[in-house]
């Protein structure tokens, strides 16, 4: 019994699950409407009233960005499921069956450690990221938007040496065919990958969210500061 439940779940599968897996689900739930709870409309005016960016309208270009750093977000977020599956067979393969998987925690923890990636400008594009505002929050509005502009010139050396550095890795590890040390081995490319595509993401969002600052500072200085 204990081999019957032994399955190994190939590499070509584990890849091509996660790729198609969370447009299947988009493309089936397009035409739902979502609400928010009355603690997350709570949470989305907190934040809008701290980062006035996050409330600007943009412009096309803008809007492009922000729609595709949007997606990117929602296709990583169904990965989730994938966990909870994953680790379900483990838990009766385990002790039910007496038969441990060889890849069901390396397949999740290499899962999440792309979802942790990617979703970085997703958390950028929502306000969701870790904000020191002990005095940034009391400043007026013009003066938020000021200081985000100058300190967006930090963000994007951040930014583009993270992309740099990731492609790097990326290149190695393509051109030796990495793979996990663990007995699964499977390719570690692909993750590495990720690193650079999720570095792309987090320069969209920053790059929307200095055009909105941009925008935004120039209305104020045209007489609408507060």
């Amino acid at each position: 019994m204990s081999e019957s439940t032994n399955f190994v779940l190939p590499h070509w599968l584990y890849w091509g699950w996660l790729a198609i897996m969370p447009l299947v689900f988009m493309w089936l739930t397009r035409n739902a409407t979502t609400t928010m709870t009355a603690d997350e409309e709570t949470a989305a005016k907190v934040l809008a009233a701290e980062d006035p960016a996050l409330k600007a309208p943009g412009n096309v270009f803008t809007r492009v960005l922000d729609w595709m750093t949007e997606k990117s977000g929602l296709f990583v977020s169904l990965w989730t499921v994938n966990a909870v599956c994953v680790y379900f067979y483990e838990v009766v393969a385990r002790y039910i069956f007496d038969s441990p998987t060889i890849w069901a925690h390396q397949a999740s923890y290499l899962m999440f450690g792309m979802q942790y990636l990617l979703a970085g400008g997703f958390a950028l594009l929502h306000g969701d990221h870790v904000r020191v505002d002990v005095v940034y929050i009391k400043l007026p509005e013009r003066a938020r938007v000021g200081i985000d502009i100058f300190t967006s010139t930090f963000f994007f050396i951040f930014a583009v040496a993270l992309a740099g550095t990731c492609f790097r890795f990326f290149t190695d590890s393509l051109d030796m065919r990495e793979v996990t040390e663990e007995t699964w081995q499977i390719q570690t490319y692909p993750v590495k990958g990720m690193m650079v595509l999720g570095a792309i993401f987090l320069m969209f969002a920053g790059l929307s969210k200095l055009i909105k600052d941009i925008q935004l500072f120039r209305r104020f200085s045209g007489g609408e500061a507060r």
